[in-house]
């Protein structure tokens, strides 16, 4: 990551991405740093700058409610998206050669990520599993499509076991493509698949495509994994509004009900002509003979209020009017056609 931050952002932008997961950004520290046109990378490094890990985000910084550094290899992010509740998780699994314990402790910091957010939240990870899922998917047809690339190896043995455990679905593999678009790694005559998006299987009907995009020059061997989802977000019912019913104080405009408001008013208090100093319990008394004589209203609130003139023959005159000024700007402005627009 280090110097291309902004070239980063350029793609994000280019390519309309708005969160994405990043690995091996090189960088220490726990922050966020703003890299420009509106993005900013949340990370977490360790002080060797050995690994590292990212998400990318757009429009949503406003919309993290909590952020993880479980590790330099794992990190993730619960947004809330118009009641939506989506946690991104992005991954770096300890390559091939590194020993057994360094993955199995990659995993269990996986293992407990997911099992710290809630059944009914959403879930996206983006990793770098440094392994080959393969293609076919004979016996894991609940996590897995055929799509994958190659021969399965012992690390993609480690994701599909994963996705069973977590009930989790592989979503490269769902989609065919050609193999160009499925290999995420490519260095020489190496092609590999490494690179993986996975989510819930019941959110799998909300993604409607999966990726690799070629021809980006930000990482040298490795290939950004697009994948396109849309929140399915629940309406939410509207409560009815109470409205308050308001006096009909309007109507003391007219004498007869002036004078019946006056008469009642000096019943309640008892034929006293001077007020009480008691303004709060006056007040009341007021409200109270105002409602019982005058009457209140229904509470219901009128539609169209400002549009009752918004009638058929309102309506004709100013389809007239918008034909007339076409006319007018559309044509030379002759005195005939200029008459026609101002009389409409």
């Amino acid at each position: 990551m280090t110097g291309k931050g902004r070239e980063l952002a350029d793609m994000m932008e280019r390519r309309k991405v708005d969160i994405l997961c990043v690995q091996e950004t090189r960088w220490k520290g726990s922050k966020a740093r703003s890299i420009g046109s509106g993005f900013k990378l949340f990370y977490y490094g360790v002080d060797s700058k050995r690994n590292g890990v990212g998400v990318l985000k757009e429009e949503f910084v406003r919309n993290v409610l909590e952020v993880k550094r479980v590790s330099d290899r794992v990190m993730s992010l619960k947004l809330e998206i118009k009641g939506v509740m989506l946690n991104v998780v992005s991954g770096y699994a300890p390559q091939v050669g590194c020993e057994l314990g360094e993955k199995e402790r990659f995993w269990s910091e996986l293992d407990e990520v997911m099992e710290s957010i809630p059944t009914g939240e959403k879930v996206v990870i983006g990793a770098d599993f440094n392994g080959h899922v393969g293609e076919g998917n004979t016996g894991d047809e609940e996590v897995m499509d055929k799509f994958g690339v190659k021969e399965r190896n012992l690390e993609g043995q480690m994701v599909v076991d994963f996705a069973k455990r977590m009930d989790m679905a592989v979503v490269n593999t769902y989609f065919q493509k050609r193999e160009e678009h499925r290999v995420t790694y490519k260095s020489g005559g190496r092609r590999k698949q490494v690179d993986y998006i996975l989510c819930r299987r019941g959110n799998l009907k909300e993604i409607s495509d999966c990726k690799v995009v070629v021809g980006e020059s930000v990482a040298r061997q490795h290939r950004m994994v697009v994948c396109r989802m849309t929140l399915l977000v629940c309406k939410m019912k509207r409560s009815k509004i109470e409205i308050e019913k308001k006096t009909k104080w309007w109507k003391l405009k007219k004498e007869e009900c002036c004078e019946e408001f006056r008469q009642k008013l000096r019943q309640v208090l008892g034929g006293q002509v001077v007020l009480p100093d008691d303004w709060e319990t006056t007040a009341e008394v007021i409200r109270e003979t105002g409602r019982k004589v005058l009457g209140v209203s229904s509470g219901r609130r009128k539609e169209d209020k400002e549009t009752w003139w918004w009638n058929e023959e309102v309506q004709d005159s100013i389809q007239r009017k918008r034909l007339a000024k076409k006319k007018w700007t559309g044509q030379k402005r002759t005195d005939r056609n200029t008459r026609s627009y101002s009389a409409e």
